[in-house]
């Protein structure tokens, strides 16, 4: 990564992230340019899940306005963005919630986050569950994050989400993991207000195994006692077939065996 062709400064392309370049020319501050973000693909069975490669520029406060303006001028739900006097914007964003696992939801009277309590609660969250939150383009994905839980009254840790980001490039679905430093307004700012560009989405680590370690006892319990009813539902389900299927032989044998 060079922020100009005569910068002497290469970074490697994964480390990119925890590094900013501020060169000057001449006195002059200079808007440094990232060429590409490079990140491992994976692919998964809803083949959605890609990382993918893109400029990231970074706006001037004029070109900041314009787009402010552009982006106004398109909104068709009200959710505007404002540009403040100091050049912090703020704006609204939507974030799909896509959780496999069960959360744990902590009473509002009660008091401490991540701290077991008699007031908490597992349960899955409905799939596809939007949420809508008012955030500043200094607002980082991690603030963003922990914002969502704030809002539905999550006790589990923050670090075991991610945010993500969802385009339609070619009549293909991408998503991307976003990196904890990143600006959530700055990518809605510049890719439209059209969701169908760009969608946020909140899902767990893909770690490839489950870190329990990062769980609570009770946590682990309710875990449990949700296995135990998911299992005791398929088991019925099972007996409930066979049941079925039992009382067809029957009926048939009957009819088999019928005098005349």
């Amino acid at each position: 990564m060079q922020c100009d062709p005569d910068c002497r400064y290469t970074c490697h392309a994964h480390c990119q992230d925890l590094v900013h370049l501020g060169c000057q020319r001449n006195g002059k501050l200079m808007d440094c340019l990232a060429p590409h973000d490079t990140l491992d693909s994976f692919y998964s069975s809803s083949q959605d899940v890609q990382k993918e490669r893109e400029p990231h520029v970074y706006l001037s406060k004029e070109e900041v306005k314009e787009k402010i303006q552009s982006y106004n001028s398109s909104v068709t739900d009200k959710l505007k963005m404002t540009l403040n006097a100091n050049g912090i914007y703020t704006g609204f964003i939507k974030v799909q919630m896509e959780l496999c696992r069960p959360i744990t939801v902590q009473s509002s009277q009660s008091q401490g986050r991540y701290a077991p309590s008699n007031q908490e609660a597992a349960f899955y969250l409905p799939d596809g569950c939007m949420n809508t939150l008012h955030i500043s383009s200094t607002n980082t994905v991690r603030e963003v994050i922990e914002a969502l839980l704030k809002k539905f009254f999550v006790a589990d840790n923050p670090a075991k989400f991610a945010l993500y980001k969802r385009c339609h490039k070619e009549d293909q679905v991408y998503t991307c993991k976003l990196s904890d430093r990143e600006h959530p307004l700055y990518l809605r700012l510049v890719a439209g207000p059209k969701t169908e560009m760009l969608s946020f989405v909140l899902r767990e680590h893909e770690t490839g195994e489950v870190m329990w370690e990062a769980f609570s006892i009770p946590e682990l319990q309710n875990f449990l006692r949700i296995l135990d009813k998911e299992e005791n539902d398929q088991l019925q389900i099972l007996k409930n077939r066979y049941t079925a299927y039992r009382g067809k032989l029957e009926e048939a044998l009957r009819g088999v065996l019928k005098p005349g």
